[in-house]
């Protein structure tokens, strides 16, 4: 039987009803094994935005199926009740802006969201230290975001994403603001810690520099989506 981390399955939302209705999604279906990741791209209104609220547990869809990991979360409604805790414990988030927060330590922004999941403070700050090393920021795991480049702040922001181990992370333009050779260090990283730690994760995209790592991509148009191989070269 096939592994997925993520599995969506005939996925629609609709705003509004009768004539002023407007299908953001008619039929989404995509599929993410664990340690994969897949890129995600389309023209402005294609529906990107409104997938990753779905998947994320932002907004609700109107119809259709959501797997993450081994668990269903939405079969034509949320079938889990505590969609804070999902989106704390199963979604990890990968924004353009690493939204660190500033009086935080390096640190303490990575253990901060395994502390609110009720993991010892002592666990907590151990996991941070293990992602801090492999990703090659341990040497500021005291520093303040602001005594950060923003490649490191970005380093930081996917530790943040990976401390509690989710099965799945989703990057919105993670690379838009770096440049050539930054942005394709995410990407390497993104990948090594997608095999590293089984991650299943999806990147929205309009950044060129980085389409031709994707060994597959998703164009999503008028709400519907399409999948393509990629070229993915070696990082």
């Amino acid at each position: 039987m096939q592994e997925f981390g993520i599995r969506i399955e005939g996925l629609r939302k609709r705003y509004g009803e009768g004539d002023t209705a407007v299908d953001a999604l008619k039929d989404v279906n995509m599929t993410v094994a664990p340690g994969e990741v897949v890129g995600l791209i389309g023209p402005s209104g294609s529906g990107k935005s409104t997938l990753l609220k779905c998947l994320g547990a932002v907004i609700e869809p109107t119809a259709g199926r959501m797997t993450l990991g081994d668990e269903l979360i939405f079969d034509n409604a949320w079938k889990t009740r505590d969609l804070r805790a999902l989106r704390r414990d199963r979604i990890g988030f990968v924004f353009q802006a690493p939204y660190l927060i500033p009086f935080l330590d390096v640190t303490d922004n990575v253990a901060l969201l395994p502390m609110l999941a009720g993991k010892p403070n002592a666990l907590a700050r151990q996991r941070a230290a293990e992602l801090l090393a492999a990703l090659d920021v341990s040497h500021r795991a005291a520093a303040r975001p602001s005594q950060l480049s923003g490649g490191e702040q970005q380093r930081v922001a996917i530790a943040r994403a990976l401390a509690n181990q989710p099965p799945v992370i989703l990057a919105d333009e993670p690379t838009a603001p770096l440049d050539s050779e930054r942005a394709l260090g995410v990407m390497r990283i993104l990948n090594d810690m997608a095999r590293q730690y089984r991650t299943a994760i999806i990147v929205v995209t309009h950044d060129e520099k980085i389409i031709p790592t994707f060994k597959r991509i998703y164009h999503i148009r008028d709400g519907c989506t399409f999948e393509e191989a990629g070229e993915g070269r070696t990082l």
